[in-house]
């Protein structure tokens, strides 16, 4: 155990064994966001839109890479798998031709290598998945839904979280700034998303004629 962990932990795949750790830690992330009602892929997946065109050449290089447009959760975990997976082979090829290479050469060779897998990847898991399944929604949609501050309250300051549910019935946690004519909107307030500046809703409290109905005890 103590030799496969110094192999693990050694300076020239440090990057690769990082990224391994890394996969374990939004795994254990996402768990523990959904015990507590809310959800970590949501949140990334409603953090940045890709579905438009970006004066951005990260978000435009995700786009290209996540050709499929599978889940921003499970990009991330692709695109770690695929680097740490690729640098500790390239390593072990390394170690058995000559030596190790340096770390940083080994982590631009994975890069190198990743970036087309991802790519197919993404494209082979958008295939699988059925089209009668996929819900996908720009942020855009969501303008006009109605949702509840979560995470509040809601004022002209710094933004709080909204659950909001688009017209498939698939939960979104979105950020959220009270319109400026607007009073303090508290937690578990029901509240109409009314506008969009980038990734932060504007949001106004609901009208009752707006709000869901509550099932009653009958039904």
């Amino acid at each position: 155990m103590s030799t496969l962990l110094e192999h693990v932990m050694a300076p020239e795949v440090r990057p690769f064994a990082i990224a391994a750790a890394m996969i374990l830690i939004v795994g254990s992330l996402e768990v523990v966001t959904m015990l507590v009602g809310a959800s970590l892929s949501e949140m990334l997946g409603t953090s940045i839109d890709f579905s438009h065109p970006s004066d951005n050449g990260v978000i435009n290089a995700i786009s290209w890479i996540n050709v499929g447009g599978v889940p921003l959760l499970i990009f991330l975990l692709l695109l770690l798998g695929a680097f740490s997976i690729t640098g500790f082979l390239i390593q072990d090829v390394a170690r058995m031709v000559a030596g190790p290479l340096p770390a940083t050469v080994a982590s631009l060779g994975a890069v190198a290598v990743s970036v087309p897998l991802v790519r197919a990847a993404s494209g082979a898991i958008a295939q699988i998945i059925p089209e009668d399944e996929s819900y996908a929604v720009g942020l855009g949609d969501l303008v006009g839904r109605v949702g509840e501050v979560v995470v509040g309250p809601l004022d002209q300051g710094p933004p709080g979280r909204v659950s909001v549910a688009d017209v498939h019935g698939n939960r979104h946690f979105v950020w959220a700034v009270a319109a400026p004519s607007s009073s303090p909107l508290q937690q578990g307030t029901m509240v109409l998303l009314v506008d969009r500046a980038g990734t932060r809703f504007v949001a106004v409290k609901a009208d009752d004629e707006l709000k869901p109905s509550k099932p009653s005890l009958s039904s």
